[in-house]
């Protein structure tokens, strides 16, 4: 179906921060599958944890106990707040999850009213029926009907709107600590900090989508980590598979009081495929000089990005993000920029509100990074010639 738009270029093959066409041209790759190749292509240890496991067992559904399911989920409740987890194929999937998962919570607690879930401008939780609805972004509703029932989207960063939307028929908060699609926000601390206690004060959960902001991409093993808080509930997916289709949703004890046998459940979720390399990944950016690279090299990216800034002030408004998620707001369409980042051999996204999004492999080098900074002058100063000539 041509859902998509993608560029000229067919990959066949990736190591570590490039990627090669079958003409063998090499790219850098400040995208990463959207921020989902978090050790790069073709990681070693990733390539001989899916190997051995292609080996033994593939598929046997959740009908019958996988020990490399049970194992991995513990390393994930040791590691963050939840108690219990529930894995998933994808990032929306795991959103569904979150959801479904929030109103049952207060139906089995005794207020099956409580249905309401607030968001904010910008979010995006994939593309489900349920979870665009969630976003409520007018763009990604348009054609598939009316909006369903019991989902609210709030200005982002209006504290007062927030509170004057709470009613006894609110169910939860839900949202990015660094918006991906909505801009590559980063939510600031006290924000999230004063979520929580919204949350406590009126008996929601507080739901986090870390599909894309977490598995170490801000140099914490999830971002909400920085602000000192936890949620209820989150939704994980992306980075932790390494670019094998897995996701989750972490939950406490109470907040998946309502999760009984029989109301929920995937076909594929937890196979022992993905649960392989959810070990290998899991194991890799856990420790701590892993992160610490994480931070040390977001260091050197976000300085290169601010003296593009300095030198592009008529095209660069603003550096923003958190970790390797950053975006640079631009004065015009940040796909023409894309594109000459493309032409000048490498990959980046794009964003809401006119943003380049880079989300490189966690593995990248401050060498990786000096080298994506030249890129992006040189894509920099041919828009701005481009700008002229138009002109």
């Amino acid at each position: 179906m041509p859902v998509y738009s993608p560029a000229p270029a067919d990959f066949v093959q990736g190591r570590g921060v490039d990627v090669f066409t079958a003409e063998g041209k090499r790219y850098l790759d400040f995208i990463a599958g959207i921020a989902t190749n978090c050790l790069g292509h073709c990681h070693p240890k990733l390539v001989a944890a899916i190997t051995a496991q292609a080996n033994k067992i593939w598929h046997m559904s959740n009908m019958y106990q996988t020990e490399l399911q049970r194992s991995l989920a513990e390393k994930y409740t040791k590691a963050t707040f939840a108690d219990v987890v529930f894995f998933a194929n994808s990032g929306t999937e795991a959103i569904e999850a979150c959801l479904k998962l929030t109103r049952k919570y207060h139906s089995a607690n005794g207020h099956p009213e409580k249905i309401d879930i607030l968001s904010f401008e910008g979010a995006f939780h994939g593309r489900s029926y349920g979870a665009i609805n969630a976003a409520a972004n007018p763009t990604y509703l348009a054609g598939f009907g009316p909006p369903l029932p019991g989902y609210l989207q709030l200005p982002f960063g209006d504290h007062e709107a927030l509170k004057a939307a709470i009613t006894p028929t609110t169910a939860a908060i839900m949202i990015e600590p660094v918006q991906g699609e909505g801009g590559v926000r980063a939510v600031p601390t006290d924000c999230l900090q004063g979520l929580r206690a919204l949350c406590d004060e009126h008996g929601l959960l507080l739901i986090f989508d870390e599909v894309q902001s977490g598995a170490g991409r801000t140099g914490k093993l999830f971002a909400h980590e920085w602000a000192g808080i936890t949620p209820d509930v989150m939704a994980v997916a992306k980075g932790m598979g390494g670019g094998f289709p897995m996701g989750a949703c972490l939950a406490t004890a109470h907040a998946s009081s309502g999760m009984v046998k029989g109301v929920h459940g995937s076909t594929f979720g937890g196979n022992p495929l993905a649960m392989a390399v959810g070990h290998a990944v899991f194991d890799e950016i856990t420790q701590p000089q892993f992160l610490e690279h994480v931070r040390d090299v977001a260091n050197h990216l976000h300085q290169g990005l601010a003296g593009l800034k300095d030198r592009y002030p008529d095209l660069v408004v603003d550096v923003r993000g958190k970790g390797l998620l950053a975006g640079i707001k631009l004065t015009m369409d940040p796909l023409k920029v894309r594109q000459l980042c493309f032409e000048h051999g490498m990959l980046v996204g794009t964003a809401g509100q006119n943003v380049l999004r880079l989300a490189p492999p966690l593995i990248v080098s401050t060498e990786h990074v000096s080298e994506a900074i030249s890129i992006l002058d040189a894509a920099l100063a041919a828009a701005r010639e481009q700008q002229k000539a138009a002109a």
